[in-house]
């Protein structure tokens, strides 16, 4: 069943999301060459906290920072820790924040000073494809509208989408149904409706869409092909007048 936010409920998660917003403002100002991503994931936590809320993926399934921070072919679920970013690098930050029992959740991929063009276009790329499915995120629709806007602009651009991890539906929980892949047939999946609240998120990959989970930490995820990957992520609520973009 996927739940429909009262409107105390949707305020709540204005709140928490408004508060992931400003920490990717405060956070990116510190994205150089030379800055640990241990570094940024404190930066993070000190922030959200400061703000009275909490990293709602710290210790999440046993997840051990409260970001999480991948560089140029981790797709999702990087570890922070004591790699220093290099020039060229791009990295995607990815947290969230829970604050009053309810949460917000959002993604940005970061460039590292000068990127090359491919790499500045697959961000782009990757933004564009959040943007085509917000166009889709209006009640009325279905799921699927959403998932097939998102990877038509991706492989328009010569790209593919992950299929092995997805958005989700967000609210007194991070993770709460319907799951959002990022592929797949227009008209299909649940028809969306005023009050849910969904974290889409796009995950292009320059190459192939296939990953890997790194088999000792468990978490990360990497292309399979080594190439490039970006993401893309905000929370956002469906009302009868089109979607409302919580975390910007």
């Amino acid at each position: 069943m996927i739940p429909i936010k009262t409107d105390k409920e949707i305020t709540k998660m204005r709140a928490a999301s408004r508060i992931v917003a400003d920490t990717l403002k405060h956070v990116e100002a510190f994205i150089k060459p030379g800055v640990t991503t241990g570094g940024l994931n404190k930066i993070a936590e000190d922030y959200i906290l400061s703000r009275g809320a909490y990293p709602n993926f710290k210790n999440y399934f046993g997840y051990p920072a409260a970001t999480c921070i991948s560089v140029n072919d981790v797709v999702i679920h990087g570890i922070p820790d004591a790699y220093a970013l290099r020039e060229g690098d791009i990295v995607s930050l990815d947290f969230g924040a829970v604050k009053d029992g309810y949460h917000g959740d959002a993604a940005r991929t970061y460039p590292v000073g000068n990127v090359s063009k491919e790499a500045a276009k697959l961000m782009a790329v990757t933004r564009e494809c959040f943007y085509e499915g917000l166009k889709q995120a209006r009640a009325g629709r279905r799921v699927g509208d959403i998932s097939r806007a998102i990877q038509a602009r991706a492989e328009a651009n010569g790209y593919s989408v992950v299929r092995a991890f997805c958005g989700h539906g967000i609210g007194k929980n991070l993770h709460e149904d319907p799951q959002i892949p990022n592929y797949g047939a227009p008209g299909q999946g649940p028809c969306l409706q005023a009050g849910f609240v969904l974290a889409i998120e796009p995950m292009v990959n320059a190459g192939g869409f296939e990953v890997t989970v790194d088999p000792v930490d468990k978490w990360t995820v990497r292309t399979k092909d080594g190439k490039l990957s970006a993401h893309y992520e905000n929370t956002v609520l469906i009302t009868n007048g089109g979607p409302e973009v919580l975390t910007e």
